[in-house]
């Protein structure tokens, strides 16, 4: 990706503070064929699997947490295609997608709290032949590209059976996007609500009509390329932290090799997890991986503080450090949230505990 790296070393602090150069994210991300990782060939992809796309979206997130932010959201919509039961959907969608000229938005942030029992469904849906008028909101979705999206929403029928997922597209009568959400960061991230009012969703769109069912078996991909964001600004902070300590003595150096170990012993077990499946059904391994590599990213940008100094506060020598420590502030924050998924656990937990002791 030597065009892209150009282009994020010149840009990265540009994307972060500004959405001046948003609508170039995505053909930026596409021009090194980085959409089509970890695709399967037979699908127009460059092979490989979803290891691949979070090992892409971390080197992405080294650079510049906007564009990664872009890239998952990207990559995430493409794997609900592939994973999507209507593979006449993934067949029509896929191409655009992996080429970059139609974005992509993951859309279902609330729909993974709804399934860890966090959050209800915030959109619902009337029965219409054999599709569906939707109506709702969805408070943050980013690389809603100003040009058109496609992006993906669980839906609650009115009628009680199971929510749905479904793509809608911006083009489609009912569908607001709304400004860009007023960020301290990743402003070239085209993040922002949508509503939508009577959007009428053909069968032909519906990409699992059991959401239930189907989220558990791609919330893995998920919340795994999410995790990529997490592990590539570490690394990038921690190699900064390095560069800085190289030489000198103090106590810094032995504990960035120290936390640089087990950032990476984390990222091989959420690369392993998620390979063999083990995550479909261990989701709370996977919650706790998940908050292991944000706290983990937390002690890197603190040993880069400490490496920096008094440097830390002189803009004329910030080598990056400002846009991390920006951009780090994101990480615990976006959905699923620590502290959602830290709840999750503990309801876990004490289900757990309740059936040990034998209650119902």
């Amino acid at each position: 990706m030597p065009n892209l790296v150009h282009w994020l070393h010149l840009h990265a602090d540009r994307l972060d503070e500004s959405n001046e150069l948003a609508e170039s994210v995505l053909p930026a991300l596409a021009g090194d064929r980085l959409l089509a990782t970890g695709v399967p060939q037979e699908h127009g992809g460059a092979g490989g699997d979803v290891r691949d796309a979070i090992e892409a979206i971390a080197k992405v997130a080294e650079l510049s947490l906007t564009s990664a932010f872009v890239f998952w959201g990207q990559r995430c919509f493409i794997e609900f295609m592939l994973q999507s039961p209507n593979r006449a959907l993934a067949e029509r969608r896929l191409p655009a997608l992996l080429a970059g000229t139609q974005a992509g938005a993951s859309g279902l942030s609330n729909a993974m709290k709804f399934l860890s029992g966090i959050e209800q469904l915030q959109i619902t849906a009337a029965r219409q032949g054999d599709g569906l008028l939707v109506d709702g909101a969805l408070a943050w979705v980013t690389n809603l590209r100003k040009a058109g999206f496609v992006a993906a929403a669980a839906v609650a029928p009115h009628d009680g059976a199971p929510p749905v997922i479904v793509a809608f597209d911006s083009q489609l009568a009912g569908v607001q996007r709304n400004a860009d959400l007023d960020l301290i960061a990743l402003r070239s991230s085209n993040t922002a609500s949508v509503k939508l009012t009577h959007v009428s969703i053909s069968a032909d769109d519906i990409i699992s009509d059991n959401a239930p069912a189907w989220l558990p078996q791609v919330r893995p991909a998920f919340l795994g390329m999410q995790c990529g964001m997490s592990i590539g600004l570490a690394r990038a902070s921690l190699a900064q932290a390095a560069l800085i300590s190289q030489g000198s003595r103090n106590a810094l150096t032995p504990r960035i090799a120290a936390l640089k170990e087990t950032l990476e012993l984390a990222t091989a077990t959420l690369l392993a997890g998620v390979h063999d499946g083990r995550f479909v059904k261990e989701a709370p391994a996977m919650f706790r991986l998940r908050i292991q590599l944000a706290e983990l990213l937390q002690q890197a940008m603190m040993l880069e503080l400490q490496a920096m100094g008094g440097r830390a506060y002189l803009s004329t020598q910030q080598q990056g450090f400002a846009r991390r420590w920006r951009e780090s502030a994101f990480i615990p924050i976006v959905t699923p949230s620590l502290t959602q998924l830290q709840s999750a656990l503990q309801q876990f937990d004490s289900q757990q505990a309740a059936k040990a002791a034998g209650q119902p």
